[in-house]
């Protein structure tokens, strides 16, 4: 009886199960099994309604790396009043713990002026830790650099829990976890990048494929990590992406927080410690929003090299 509403299925299934109780599996209109992923952990919803359309180990705490700047990202764009145009001083700090800590860098220079948009757009595209500590010392308060880094952290965990985010912990503004215990879920996570899409500047950033340094970089312009919004040949211009963000870390491993929109529709996605993080976020949003003109060649990377991934 199952098998034969499976098939019939389109959208929410509502199947009565032993105990008396209603069962809603969402799933998607063709109701075929998900795809495998070599994820340790995934996730990925129907944003429109919220619906999980699947999961894998979708509640384990895990190190998510510089999936953390979605946080640091969305703390900042919703704070009232925010001037984007607002000036902000590279400090030699935010270099030297660049280096010290052999992090991703915008390549930020010492005395430069970014405005705060900049300093979004360098945290979000080259996943840039200095331009992140940037932001965490102008937005958090107190009298020192370490006073407001733990306030700014303090806001990221205020608002995951304002969130419902209840497995989340934050304990650093970029991924680069002192303490290791920087973790999320894939549930958690999804959690957040769906709010964090409803904001229009948000959106904005993450499907930026590149963006003017304006002199405040030793590089010209800032080119995003995340390579399934990255056209050929450099990324794999997989049809509706529009965003989210990469991460790479020794803990965390391969992650990937991910968006596409397909005819009206959106879906967005979490993967955890995944070496084939592309290829699962294709198969994944292939699988729930139906094949899209070009979609097989994005999954075939390329007709001569695969795409070289970037760690940040």
């Amino acid at each position: 009886m199952i098998t034969h509403l499976l098939r019939r299925a389109r959208g929410a299934l509502a199947v009565t199960v032993a105990a008396g109780a209603l069962l809603t599996v969402s799933v998607p209109a063709h109701a075929a099994a998900s795809p495998p992923l070599t994820a340790a952990g995934a996730f990925l919803l129907d944003a429109g309604s919220g619906a999980t359309l699947t999961s894998k180990a979708p509640d384990t705490r895990r190190q998510m790396a510089s999936t953390t700047k979605i946080m640091t990202a969305a703390v900042v764009t919703t704070l009232p009043g925010l001037n984007l145009d607002r000036r902000v001083t590279v400090k030699q700090e935010y270099l030297d713990y660049v280096y010290r800590e052999g992090a991703s860098s915008a390549q930020l220079k010492a005395g430069a002026t970014p405005t705060v948009r900049q300093l979004l757009y360098a945290m979000m595209l080259p996943s840039g830790c200095d331009a992140a500590y940037a932001l965490a010392d102008t937005f958090g308060s107190g009298s020192t650099i370490a006073a407001r880094k733990a306030d700014f952290i303090a806001k990221m965990n205020a608002k995951a829990k304002a969130l419902g985010m209840t497995n989340t912990l934050y304990d650093t503004f970029d991924g680069i976890s002192p303490t290791g215990n920087n973790r999320t879920t894939p549930r958690d996570l999804a959690k957040l990048a769906r709010y964090a899409m409803t904001n229009t500047l948000f959106q904005t950033l993450v499907k930026t494929t590149s963006y003017s340094s304006g002199g405040t970089s030793t590089l010209g312009t800032w080119s995003n990590t995340n390579l399934l919004v990255q056209p050929r040949p450099t990324g794999y211009g997989y049809p509706g992406a529009t965003g989210i963000k990469t991460g790479t870390g020794t803990a965390a491993g391969k992650c990937l927080v991910f968006s596409v929109t397909r005819n009206g529709k959106t879906v967005i996605g979490v993967l955890l410690n995944d070496e084939e993080r592309y290829a699962d976020s294709m198969a994944l949003s292939d699988w729930a929003l139906g094949p899209a003109a070009g979609s097989k060649a994005a999954l075939q990377r390329s007709s001569t090299e695969p795409v070289p991934d970037v760690r940040d």
